[in-house]
């Protein structure tokens, strides 16, 4: 029950550090697995302690340059931990940089690693806390650009910065985003792809400080299509996510309507529903989406 991801390097010094955060209730199921879409929140302490010294971040600043979220891949181990207890995060970075056919830099990335560790026990019924293990893991993939510029002038392909390699040595292949909505391997289809009956009106409170509809909105709304369809397929709907994978392609502003669309998938016994987030007469869709699922 994986999707592919790259693994994490070993870190250059000064990007990547250990740090400590607190649980909300919502990050946890009742039997206290954690939750996929509350794994990215742990980065915040490799932004504070680290990227926000970096040069790329202060190139950022001066630049208009960003590192936008292109795509995420969270995985739940389903090991039970304690939401009453800090959670520990081995985070890291690594600046990487994309070829064309012709050979040629045709991307910048910023891409992420954590592994999410927390104290196993259970908060009820009652299962005092033990040591820590781990609960989650993570991957993060963030294309460098100018959002605000020309269209013509958004792409960032070298970096001119302080401190900075003009083009970064690690070469990464970013797969396609449609990608994200494809079968796993060894999976098999389960029913055809559908539109989700509800559609969904994004208001002030889907957005974030970059402007836009906030990338968790968009994990959520997947998820809550994926409910409506396991029971309008007859199919227990008493199940969590274990394993997401989302690629973003185009973003959302509050007072766009969009709908999910999925179907189910299968392999060796496990459940789970892939598909994208669109709205009525997109020609594209905004992103794309597959989960694993468990009860």
């Amino acid at each position: 029950m994986q999707f592919p991801a790259p693994p994490a390097p070993a870190f250059a010094a000064g990007q990547a550090a250990v740090t400590s955060s607190r649980l909300r209730y919502e990050d946890l199921t009742q039997d206290g697995r954690l939750l996929p879409v509350s794994m990215p929140y742990t980065l915040a302490g490799l932004w504070r302690e680290v990227l926000d010294a970096h040069p790329s971040a202060r190139l950022a600043r001066g630049r208009g340059v960003v590192p936008l979220l292109t795509r995420m891949t969270l995985a739940s181990t389903g090991a039970a931990i304690r939401v009453d207890e800090p959670v520990e995060a081995t985070a890291g970075f690594e600046l990487a940089h994309a070829r064309d056919a012709a050979g040629e830099v045709s991307r910048l990335y910023l891409n992420c690693w954590a592994d999410i560790r927390g104290a196993s026990g259970r908060l009820f019924p009652p299962i005092a806390a033990g040591p820590l293990v781990l609960a989650g893991q993570l991957f993060a993939e963030h294309s460098f650009t100018r959002p605000f510029a020309p269209p013509d002038q958004r792409r960032v392909l070298r970096f001119e910065s302080p401190g900075l390699p003009t083009v970064p040595e690690a070469h990464y292949v970013a797969p396609a985003a449609q990608t994200a909505s494809e079968l796993p391997d060894g999976a098999q289809w389960a029913g055809e792809l559908a539109a989700d009956p509800a559609e969904v009106c994004f208001g002030i409170d889907h957005t974030d400080s970059n402007q836009h509809v906030n990338s968790l909105v968009y994990i959520r709304v997947f998820l809550e299509g994926a409910q409506r369809h396991l029971a309008a397929a007859g199919r227990s709907y008493r199940v969590r996510s274990r394993v997401v994978d989302i690629a973003y392609r185009k973003p959302c502003f509050a007072g766009d309507r969009v709908r999910a669309h999925l179907r189910l998938f299968e392999a060796a016994g496990a459940l789970g529903v892939a598909g994208h987030i669109a709205a009525d007469g997109d020609a594209k869709p905004r992103c794309y989406v597959r989960v694993w699922l468990e009860p």
